[in-house]
């Protein structure tokens, strides 16, 4: 058995991101195999036939296959700054908020970036979906700097990875929305250390070599 959890990961893939995000807040230690979605290694495969990431292989030989599970075991290790418990609201609200995320907008976000993937699909109108969601996030962000409170919680570090994607399809037309607290909120969290950290670029794993230590030693 591995002596550290292995993550398998994809630097640019937001579930990854959001995993990566709560091993580092938690501190957990983790073996990071950086992976290339089409050469994916063996071992991956094996332990995830479906070949997506993040995928975590804990210890005792358990298997993590979704990020949103991967996050909240990290964070029921350890959860320094209590993104399992917001200042506003509860678990269920942010897990019910971070569904609307993984649900309808990300149905609409990848019509929007990739529609050469859904043939006879109108990329704006899925814009104009998607945008419905993020002036949710908007109004909610009036009364507060984040999503359920004045300090960052899990729902911020799981829906941010997906809005940036969003906004990064566009980056003209998305500042020029009127979103100044949506705008502060995305800019906050992707200029953190916290994001910052995650977003180091590693060599891809080669099978039978060590990975890198995540966090970093």
């Amino acid at each position: 058995m591995p002596t550290l959890p292995i993550l398998y990961s994809f630097r640019r893939c937001p579930y990854a991101m959001r995993a990566r995000m709560a091993l580092l807040a938690s501190g957990t230690a983790c073996e990071l195999r950086e992976i290339i979605l089409r050469a994916k290694p063996l071992e991956l495969l094996a332990a995830s036939p479906k070949g997506t990431v993040p995928v975590l292989v804990l210890t005792d030989g358990s298997i993590l296959e979704e990020s949103l599970d991967i996050m909240r075991w990290a964070l029921a290790q350890n959860d320094p700054q209590q993104w399992l418990n917001p200042q506003n609201g509860s678990l269920e609200d942010m897990l019910a908020r971070i569904a609307q995320c993984d649900g309808p907008f990300k149905y609409n976000l990848d019509r929007y970036k990739y529609p050469e993937r859904y043939p006879g699909v109108d990329a704006l109108v899925h814009r104009s979906q998607g945008a419905e969601f993020l002036q949710s996030l908007e109004t909610r962000l009036q009364a507060q700097a984040y999503l359920f409170g004045d300090r960052l919680a899990l729902a911020d570090a799981a829906i941010a990875p997906f809005v940036r994607q969003f906004a990064h399809t566009d980056t003209t037309w998305f500042e020029a929305q009127p979103w100044p607290r949506l705008h502060t909120w995305l800019s906050t969290i992707i200029d953190s250390p916290l994001y910052v950290g995650i977003m180091e670029k590693y060599p891809a794993w080669q099978s039978g070599t060590p990975g890198i230590h995540f966090p970093a030693q």
